[in-house]
């Protein structure tokens, strides 16, 4: 659970429950928006719906395991079960941040090489791009599973977290973490480096060309919309790097349950913000959202409709003359 906040516990199960529903039920839509509008093929919503499947596995990984030990107190899970909620979270985590890299290149290439879009953004970069973040998300997770799994673990068994993060599991061996530790610190450091710093450059592109711009009024817009990328985006890295760094720098500067909250957030906020911000924020989406909706709800309102008509009918020829 969370070292320290016990009491809290009942709070923390309705709170994740609402967050964790919001996110399946906003995820779940926007996928299946993009993926049956003929009309949102283009990649950034290529992009957003491969954003929202990893979204609700990121959550998945943790959240109802976190739900039951806050709930119910069911804080037991088998060795194999952690090293696999283990490498969900973490390779999810790694294959987000590209996600939101190549989201970030896609509206570099949309807004500043307008008339190269199609030709810079074809199918096969798409897929190469996709390739390539999972490659990277596996090279990264699968040396780290394995050097924490082989660790000689012949002592405690209580993991001082929500979930199974790989320091909080391997601060329990009876051999040095220290490796483990290291290697995810570099690499967690130059993946995330790297990936801000090209988001950086591309929003920084993409504001110049929209101050080039006579209008106001798509200025103020641009500002709105990488506002709020900016927004989530920095819910995203900062508690996730800061949760890294203080649990290999600052453990004893840093309260446990503030190292455990900081882990806990950037794997629940985000999915839950995504789809708003890059979903429901984006006007193609939300028509096409609404007119889901709306088309369900009719269509249900005169299958019903229909049902009472005909049973009306049958009462009618029920009726003697």
């Amino acid at each position: 659970g969370i070292p320290g906040l016990q009491s809290s516990h009942l709070w923390l199960a309705i709170s994740l429950s609402i967050m964790y529903t919001t996110a399946l039920l906003a995820n779940t839509l926007i996928v299946t928006v993009i993926w049956i509008d003929s009309m949102l093929q283009e990649p950034m919503y290529c992009f957003l719906c491969v954003l929202a499947a990893v979204d609700m596995v990121m959550a998945s990984s943790v959240v109802p395991k976190m739900v039951s030990i806050f709930s119910s107190g069911d804080n037991s899970i088998t060795f194999n079960a952690c090293f696999t909620q283990m490498y969900f979270v973490h390779a999810a985590t790694a294959v987000e941040t590209g996600l939101l890299l190549a989201m970030a290149f896609d509206r570099y290439v949309a807004i500043c090489k307008p008339l190269h879009y199609k030709r810079i953004l074809t199918p096969r970069v798409m897929l190469g791009m996709s390739v390539t973040i999972t490659i990277r998300a596996t090279v990264f997770m699968t040396p780290l599973s394995w050097m924490v799994s082989h660790l000689p673990f012949c002592g405690s068994n209580v993991v001082l977290h929500s979930y199974c993060e790989h320091i909080a599991v391997a601060k329990l061996a009876c051999a040095d973490p220290r490796p483990s530790s290291l290697y995810s610190l570099i690499g967690s450091s130059i993946i995330v480096g790297s990936d801000v710093a090209f988001i950086a450059a591309s929003y920084i592109l993409i504001l110049q060309a929209v101050f080039s711009l006579s209008s106001k009024n798509a200025q103020l817009k641009a500002l709105s919309t990488c506002g709020s990328h900016v927004g989530v985006m920095a819910l995203y890295y900062l508690p996730g790097m800061a949760s890294i760094y203080v649990a290999w720098l600052g453990e004893d500067i840093v309260p446990l349950c503030t190292q455990v909250l900081l882990a806990d957030l950037y794997l629940i906020i985000p999915p839950s913000l995504n789809p708003i911000i890059y979903g429901l924020r984006t006007k193609q989406i939300r028509k096409r959202t609404w007119g889901l909706l709306t088309h369900c709800l009719f269509n249900h309102s005169n299958f019903g409709s229909g049902i009472q008509a005909l049973e009306k009918t049958r009462q009618l020829q029920r009726c003697p003359s």
